[in-house]
């Protein structure tokens, strides 16, 4: 044999099924991605709806995701469970999500060791394959299994609801459950906040699917995924920087920036729900799609920009085609894209007009404009440089520095040490590392206090206004310049009635 083999010019070198199948399993995917992964193929077949049910009881916890697309064929059911079903290379639909042919396969191994598909088409009975990487290992043979595993079918009857559609089956889950028992509390509340982790990664993945009337329904344990925005495009403060196409070839990529609102901009359960499951300042940069499903959230794809906190309300929104899969370096998971050379240069540019932007909104909260054309803004706290190294002092032109200051000299020397002890002993650091650890849980200025308290405080700088000589007009004015009366503008107005 193998000297006809070498006659014939070649060896034939099959991979051993059980180490392939096993290997497969060391894609990256996460369950979330992975679950993504197969929603791909069910708005490729035309799916309204997809149901994922999240079974627990222990180690035989099973997953199962279904749609009502318009299913498969038996031949089209086995060139699916084939690995590498399609060419890579080969020209695809300008709306098909896939690109290897090999995401229901390497999705569905990288969580469990059985993986079963029930299929059907309009007027026409089920069918069923199944790969069983145990049963692959004693065999040693790549036999794709023509019926659900025993006890197993009753799990994919919930196919008979639906005219047409496909149900992917996922047992032996091993990696999520592995061989834990049912009243193992501990594993059963992981499992339990996997299935919120699934469900916000579906709700930011496919929010454009979502978002319309009349397309994709997305359901987990028969609770429908509301849509998440990235870009809250609904709220009126949000900026829409304006749109740009470039072109790479006869390809067109169309990048629209936007800049968030701030946070005194918009209610307090919208502010949180925009942070995204990272938080804001993981969640800034750019939003990579191809074919309006989200590949890349929030990052600025190597450009060599770095997270801010002062950049964090930027989100810049790229859209691919998906003749672009190899120009992008997108991955078989599709969570990792990379813009190509030709093109880094532009998204550089974009990035940094987008992040001043963000910084200018982050650093004046939302009042850029009404600020530059007033008298310049009294900041509370002032920084210096010094010998290369930043320090703080209290600004000493503010109007209640200046009243405090206007006492029997026997007392100002005892104020201007306290001033002068406080500057020194700012916890900067502290402030610095708490901000890291929580950056969006940082309090407002009179957050949470009696509004008595901060009138009180408005009102003596008010007075100290007043007293140097400004009328009520000039001092309402010279408040809203000031941190943190600006928000209040409707109380500022009222002093001196």
């Amino acid at each position: 044999m193998i000297c006809d083999q070498l006659n014939d010019g070649y060896d034939l070198v099959e991979p051993q099924a059980p180490a392939m199948l096993e290997s497969l399993r060391a894609f990256g995917y996460n369950i979330q991605t992975a679950i993504a992964d197969l929603i791909d193929n069910s708005i490729s077949a035309g799916a309204k709806n997809v149901w994922l049910l999240f079974y627990w009881d222990g180690s035989e916890s099973y997953v199962s995701i279904m749609d009502d697309g318009k299913g498969m064929t038996e031949e089209e059911l086995v060139n699916a469970m084939r690995l590498g079903s399609r060419n890579p290379l080969d020209e695809r639909e300008p709306n098909d999500l896939g690109r290897f042919g090999l995401g229901l396969k390497t999705a569905s191994f990288s969580q469990c060791r059985r993986l079963t598909v029930c299929t059907k088409t309009v007027n026409q009975n089920s069918v069923t394959r199944r790969w069983d990487l145990d049963y692959v290992s004693q065999t040693r043979e790549w036999r794709l299994l023509r019926s659900a595993a025993l006890n197993s079918e009753d799990r994919l009857s919930c196919l008979d609801k639906v005219q047409s559609g496909t149900v992917v089956l996922w047992e032996g889950m091993d990696r999520l459950v592995g061989e834990t028992k049912t009243d193992d509390s501990k594993t059963h509340k992981r499992f339990l906040e996997i299935i919120e982790d699934v469900e916000n990664h579906l709700a930011m993945v496919f929010h454009r699917f979502l978002g319309r009337k009349n397309n994709l329904q997305i359901w987990i344990n028969d609770r429908l995924v509301k849509p998440w925005d990235p870009f809250l495009t609904n709220e009126k403060a949000t900026q829409w920087l304006p749109e740009e196409n470039l072109y790479f070839r006869e390809d067109k990529v169309v990048i629209q920036p936007y800049v968030l609102p701030h946070h005194s901009k918009v209610d307090q359960l919208t502010y949180e729900q925009a942070a995204g499951a990272n938080g804001w300042n993981a969640q800034q940069g750019f939003y990579v799609y191809r074919n309006q499903r989200m590949l890349v959230a929030g990052d600025w794809l190597g450009l060599g920009l770095q997270r801010d906190e002062h950049c964090k309300l930027a989100r810049i929104q790229v859209d691919l085609p998906n003749s672009m899969d190899s120009d992008w370096s997108i991955d078989v998971k599709k969570s990792r894209a990379r813009p190509p050379a030709f093109l880094r240069e532009d998204f550089k540019r974009i990035a940094k007009l987008t992040r001043g932007r963000a910084t200018d909104i982050y650093r004046y909260r939302g009042k850029v404009i009404a600020r530059k054309s007033s008298a310049s803004y009294l900041f509370t706290w002032l920084k210096k440089v010094k010998h290369g190294k930043v320090f703080y002092v209290i600004n000493p032109d503010h109007p209640l520095v200046k009243e405090a200051l206007n006492i029997p000299i026997e007392y100002r020397e005892v104020i201007k040490a306290l001033l002068r002890l406080i500057e020194e002993t700012v916890p900067v650091q502290q402030i610095w590392l708490d901000s890291a650890e929580s950056l969006d849980k940082q309090s407002q200025p009179f957050e949470g206090e009696p509004s008595r308290e901060m009138i009180e405080v408005m009102s003596q700088v008010y007075k100290a206004l007043i007293k140097s000589g400004l009328s009520i007009i000039e001092a309402r004015k010279r408040l809203t310049t000031m941190e943190p009366f600006q928000y209040f503008e409707e109380l500022v107005n009222r002093l001196g009635e």
